[in-house]
């Protein structure tokens, strides 16, 4: 028997849709056994599609700040490294205050399983930090307190309450529920998995939020793009695209008050749902001393010291018989330090990660990353790859190396969370959207690693294909959320759940199903 272990960077109709219940486990959707399916691109219609998006205003009740003094804001809880152990964390007091001492509030969560009274306590840390930056005229930014407090001892597949803050100060929140993973076993695992990326800061990201919650997810997984706070100048002053309004500006500004905004739409979902996140292209966010993703790391409690790993930009965790590997690509991306420890916790294992996209949007950006690594994944038996970035959704039959594998992964984009930068629309494929290769690198994740193709009889000498490619199983341009459901050591259910529909019905639906006997691990 294996486990899944999914990776995380930052189908035959188009439009159908499908009833989903969470406890259907049945004959009636196609599996991956049936595939490669043929490429579908769902047609753009204007149903199912809003463009851009416009941000919520920092006076919008769904963000603006409800508390006072210390009282605990943006509370969010995360898995540690297994079932038995969570954090919790919450910002006290005001941004732009320098707290001298900002231990002086005490970092306290109290707890129990529900039902019964909340007679355990921890004790955590917290910390302060600061964006600044060294040029005249911009503005800097001291964060609230942050504090994160790890519970241990935990029981498997349990309901706990719990309220968080300090109580020598009469500073303590309302009472939370989160449920901890199932048993670190091949047999046992989380009912729903909500996966999603580039959720942003709109109406289009509050949705998501909602249908998330709707859906009843045990689990989130945010694989890049949160806040984006980095659509903004300092003052406050923003823009759909930055690179094209800001080209002038001495470095990449970051206005740091959205995220506290982001935290506060976030916590419906965060503090009753444990969510993990992965550091994309906006949480880069460069101040002085060349130091960058400074508030991602700050904000969010990390597994990282537990899985073996030194950087909150890659780290693991379990899930019940899930193994989680979250790998951001904006760090140095050597296999050799990065994976050895997150992956060979379970060396016979389903594994999750995206490199092979085909919109024009971000078309090869991460090429060098795949180069690095798609062996090493593809050795591994990775079966699921998810990223962000690219703002649509798309799902790929099983692929390696461009060419379709029965046990490579299957590749599925979620960047379509409801940021307010514009979606995907065109594919490189489509005629006269081939982007210039030269322009294709994203230079924060490496050079320049995607030459022509050198097979498939379509693709071969050229840089783009001229039709859909054989390993793109299904694509389409919506806002929306993706619903993960292992139901034993071989059948994953995974649907894609649209904004613009009922929360329950998907719009794109597949089992992948592994193949351990066919397809040997490393």
């Amino acid at each position: 028997m294996g486990c899944l272990i999914v990776i995380s960077l930052h189908l035959i109709m188009p439009l159908l849709l499908w009833s989903f219940t969470p406890d259907h486990v049945n004959g009636d959707f196609p599996t991956t056994l049936q595939g490669p399916f043929a490429p579908i691109s769902a047609p753009l219609a204007s149903k199912y599609f809003t463009g851009n998006a416009i941000d919520l205003p920092a006076d919008d009740d769904q963000v603006g700040r409800n508390v006072e003094g210390f009282q605990p804001e943006q509370i969010s809880v995360s898995l540690s490294s297994n079932y038995d152990s969570v954090w919790v964390s919450w910002i006290t007091g005001d941004s732009q205050v320098v707290y001298d001492e900002p231990d002086s509030v005490a970092s306290v969560v109290q707890y129990g399983v529900s039902g019964y009274a909340m007679d355990y306590e921890a004790r955590g840390y917290s910390t302060v930090y600061t964006q600044l930056y060294p040029f005249e005229g911009l503005q800097n930014y001291t964060s609230g307190i942050i504090h994160h407090v790890r519970l241990t001892g935990l029981e498997p597949a349990t309901l706990y309450q719990y309220q968080c803050g300090d109580p020598s100060i009469e500073a303590m929140s309302s009472v939370f529920y989160f449920r901890t993973m199932p048993v670190s076993s091949p047999t046992d695992y989380p009912p729903r998995i909500a996966v999603v990326g580039d959720l942003g800061l709109t109406q289009n990201s509050s949705t998501t939020v909602d249908h998330i919650l709707t859906n009843h997810a045990d689990l989130v997984v945010l694989v890049g793009g949160l806040s984006y706070a980095d659509m903004y100048l300092t003052n406050g002053t923003s823009s759909d695209c930055y690179a094209f309004s800001f080209s002038d500006t001495p470095i990449h500004e970051t206005y740091q008050p959205r995220w506290d905004c982001w935290g506060r739409l976030m916590q419906t979902l965060t503090a009753n749902v444990p969510t993990m996140v992965i550091g994309g292209k906006h949480e880069i966010e460069p101040q002085v001393d060349d130091q960058i993703f400074v508030s991602y790391s700050s904000r969010f409690a990390f597994p990282s010291e537990e899985s073996g790993s030194s950087s909150t930009l890659y780290y693991s965790f379990n899930a019940g018989g899930i193994h989680f590997v979250m790998l951001s690509p904006y760090t140095a991306f050597d296999r050799s330090c990065m994976f050895p420890p997150q992956l060979n916790s379970f060396p016979n294992a389903e594994i999750t990660l995206l490199l092979h996209g085909t919109f024009r949007e971000q078309y090869r950006a991460a090429e060098c990353m795949r180069v690095e690594m798609e062996d090493l994944l593809y050795s591994y038996g990775v079966d699921i790859v998810f990223n962000g970035h690219v703002h649509a959704y798309e799902r790929s039959n099983r692929v390696y190396n461009y060419t379709l594998d029965p046990c490579g992964p299957v590749y599925i984009t979620v960047g379509a969370g409801g940021s307010r930068e514009m979606m995907a629309i065109t594919h490189a494929d489509d005629p006269g959207y081939c982007p210039d290769p030269s322009l294709t690198p994203d230079t924060d994740i490496g050079g320049f690693c995607a030459f022509n193709f050198t097979s498939g009889s379509i693709s071969a000498g050229k840089f783009c294909w001229d039709q859909q490619p054989e390993y793109s199983a299904y694509r389409e341009t919506s806002f929306g959320h993706g619903i993960l459901e292992v139901k034993n050591d071989t059948y994953a259910l995974w649907s894609w759940h649209r904004n613009l529909e009922f929360a329950e019905f998907a719009g794109d639906i597949v089992y992948i199903v592994r193949e351990p006997e066919r397809c040997l691990r490393g």
